[in-house]
């Protein structure tokens, strides 16, 4: 049996570091269409640290676990907050030492891939129904951060395709 208190922790200062990661290559990336979805990203990993660190906080004072909605709304604080300077971040240095848009959706990609992974593992061990309903959202949303990521590799790749439409065709091409 998994220790739920000290997954949630971990998820917690995992979708910290994402934030962060998100915040600074949404400055450092050139691309428009990656500056938006690094913000957006930012933005939505904000919403799953608020969301964990309720339901932890909820979980370790005895009352388990809470909806997803519910720990959105709630309007009392958790009583974890984002720390005011960021712990060194793996994800941030490796961009640093490579600052292209490619690099950033690589390592974002990564990240993904990995948040994909935990919440699968953690939704398997699930037992009550609101267990599995907030690890399956957590899980969904991650699999869709993952999705708009190598929609936008591939763009940066010219494979031709954007959000699965085709960016350019090879009549269009000119000499």
């Amino acid at each position: 049996m998994i220790d739920i208190i000290k997954e949630l922790n971990i998820a917690y200062n995992t979708e910290i570091t994402g934030y962060f990661f998100y915040s600074t290559a949404a400055v450092m990336v050139g691309d428009d269409r990656g500056k938006n979805i690094f913000t957006h990203l930012a933005k939505e990993e904000l919403d799953h640290i608020r969301v964990i660190g309720r339901i932890a906080d909820s979980v370790k004072g005895g009352g388990g676990w809470i909806s997803y909605e519910d720990a959105l709304k709630e309007d009392t604080p958790s009583k974890r907050g984002l720390p005011i300077f960021h712990a060194e971040n793996e994800l941030i240095k490796r961009l640093e030492k490579n600052q292209t848009d490619l690099n950033a959706v690589t390592i974002a990609i990564e990240n993904e891939e990995s948040a994909v992974d935990f919440y699968s593992r953690l939704l398997k061990d699930a037992v009550k129904p609101v267990e599995k309903v907030v690890l399956t959202r957590l899980l969904e949303m991650e699999k869709g951060h993952l999705k708009i990521l190598r929609w936008e590799s591939e763009s940066l790749l010219k494979t031709g395709f954007w959000c699965g439409e085709m960016e350019y065709t090879v009549e269009k091409e000119t000499e």
